[in-house]
């Protein structure tokens, strides 16, 4: 008690120096507030760290680390020298892969003319010609109205990506066509196979060689332990704690009749750290998935941000024209954009101003920009270091991305 005692209170004194330094400048209220929310959170032990940067009409008005990338060793024992925060951290963004990545990719396909995103998913994937599917368009999967099954442990029947995308195209629909959205990590994961059917590269090779390298995202990629050396990450969970009581526990709403969860024992049962947390693209993608997998920092987000808020690429070169980016960033009839959410009920945009779009990942990272006031801000939190509460659900960080969404809005 005494060894966290003192750790805590490490965080308070570590950041109060550099609160009294950041104060300096003209938006000392609104850093004294994002302060205290963050501080406060890591302080009281919900959360282990968090990494922030806000950023409005071009410039960066507050960007700072929070606490620790590690506090617990693979037995969720207290480490006796936990790794600190930096804002120069590796983060697994978890589904801001979906906008990051799947969508932009997406997003340049249709800009260059490859694709249209009212193309049936049938064109590309003769599992989606049959009459169930055949409806289906790239749309619908942008938009999470396909009526595929939102979430299905698919390492229980495919070992890799192919067999990902042919189970996928095997399971019944769960939904009616067009008619509800339900969010679909499976929908995004048909949308990583039509980048790499149109492309002629695989899913990650296209995301470095057009998104990544010419946007200077330096530090953003899938399977970063294989790529990447003297990096630090934000660690994620103990293993696959919350995925296993998807599978087990049926009162999550999740049914597999014809899964029995005996049949598959290949839980991972150490810190992962640099290794992707979402099963589906661990186990049965070898971490490479249109809905999960890719590591990145604050800054190189940022860039990726700035691409969208801009229109374009900096500097001479054109990267995605207006029009397009302008067409996926229009509210559909559920109120959100073509992969980006844009529902001002929806906690990471709360309240926000007509044209605010953002996204959230499972481990913590959030996303959050609203065009009309220049403002962006990336919220990163490795939530799952604390473990689940009580056995059963990680933390809940929509407030607090709530109150610092609110805070720079009211600046």
């Amino acid at each position: 008690m005494k060894k966290l005692f003192i750790l805590f209170f490490s965080i308070l004194i570590n950041h109060k120096t550099v609160f009294s330094q950041a104060t300096q400048g003209s938006n000392k209220e609104l850093i004294a507030r994002i302060d205290s929310i963050l501080i406060s959170e890591v302080n009281s032990k919900k959360i282990p760290g968090a990494v922030i940067q806000v950023k409005k009409n071009n410039k960066v008005i507050y960007r700072q680390s929070y606490g620790y990338a590690q506090i617990f060793d693979d037995n969720h024992k207290p480490l006796n020298e936990p790794e600190k925060m930096t804002t120069d951290h590796l983060f697994d963004i978890a589904s801001l892969t979906k906008v990051v990545g799947t969508t932009t990719s997406i997003m340049l396909l249709a800009d260059k003319g490859q694709l249209s995103v009212d193309d049936p998913v049938g064109k590309y994937i003769k599992a989606f010609t049959r009459p169930d599917k055949s409806a289906i368009t790239i749309r619908h999967l942008l938009t999470h109205t396909a009526g595929l099954y939102e979430w299905y442990p698919m390492y229980y029947r495919a070992s890799n990506k192919q067999e990902t995308y042919l189970l996928i195209g095997e399971l019944p629909l769960a939904f009616p066509i067009g008619k509800q959205r339900k969010y679909s990590d499976l929908g995004f994961t048909i949308l990583g196979q039509i980048v790499e059917i149109v492309s002629h590269q695989s899913l990650d090779e296209f995301m470095q060689q057009h998104i990544f390298i010419p946007l200077k995202m330096d530090h953003t990629s899938y399977n970063p332990l294989l790529k990447q050396k003297n990096v630090k990450f934000a660690a994620t969970s103990i293993g696959n704690p919350y995925e296993k009581r998807m599978v087990y526990d049926s009162s999550l709403g999740f049914q597999f009749r014809e899964i029995s969860p005996t049949s598959w024992d290949h839980w991972r049962n150490y810190t992962l750290k640099g290794e992707v947390n979402d099963g589906n693209a661990y186990y049965a993608n070898k971490g490479v998935s249109g809905a999960a997998g890719l590591f990145s920092t604050v800054d190189d987000l940022q860039k990726l941000v700035d691409m969208l808020m801009n229109k374009n690429r900096p500097g001479t070169d054109s990267f995605i024209s207006e029009k397009t980016i302008s067409a996926f960033l229009t509210k559909d009839n559920f109120n959100n954009g073509l992969g980006w959410m844009m529902d001002g009920k929806n906690p990471v945009i709360k309240n926000g101003p007509e044209g605010s779009f953002g996204h959230t990942g499972f481990t913590g990272t959030s996303i959050a920009v609203v065009p009309e006031d220049g403002i962006s801000i990336i919220l990163l939190i490795n939530r799952q270091q604390t473990g689940l509460l009580g056995g059963k659900e990680y933390y809940n960080v929509s407030p607090i991305r709530q109150q610092i969404f609110q805070a720079v809005l009211q600046k």
